[in-house]
């Protein structure tokens, strides 16, 4: 269960850098173009000017709601990690009531060991 939460949680983490590395590619580019058009004169430099700080609020949101959903993401986390752990310490509670003989059959059951296999039903014990 907690591979199952690592790996969700190393995915939440991908597609949240994701998002922000998108964010701040888009910036970059739309500055170039800004730049690349004021250059030519197509733009006045205070055009340029207000666009670039439009453009900087924009990136500012984006940033602001991408560390408000990390934020939602990490307490999300928190709660189910607490929750597992309060599994694993009513689990340990209920081994600890086990006697050893079933402990024993528990650790078996758990590391994965199958119980001795019967014979095949095709093969006839000795008579």
């Amino acid at each position: 269960m907690a591979n199952e939460e690592l790996h969700l949680t190393e995915d939440i983490k991908k597609l949240l850098l994701a998002g922000i590395g998108a964010v701040a590619t888009g910036a970059e580019k739309s500055k170039a173009i800004l730049d690349e058009l004021v250059d030519k004169g197509e733009l006045t430099v205070e055009q340029g000017k207000v666009l670039n700080q439009e453009l900087k609020h924009k990136v500012q949101a984006a940033a602001d709601h991408a560390k408000e959903k990390v934020q939602e993401v990490r307490e999300e986390v928190k709660e189910k990690v607490g929750e597992q752990k309060a599994e694993d310490a009513d689990f340990s509670k209920f081994v600890a009531t086990l006697s050893d003989e079933q402990k024993a059959a528990l650790k078996k059951a758990l590391e994965g060991e199958k119980a001795p296999e019967e014979a095949p039903a095709d093969e006839k014990a000795p008579e």
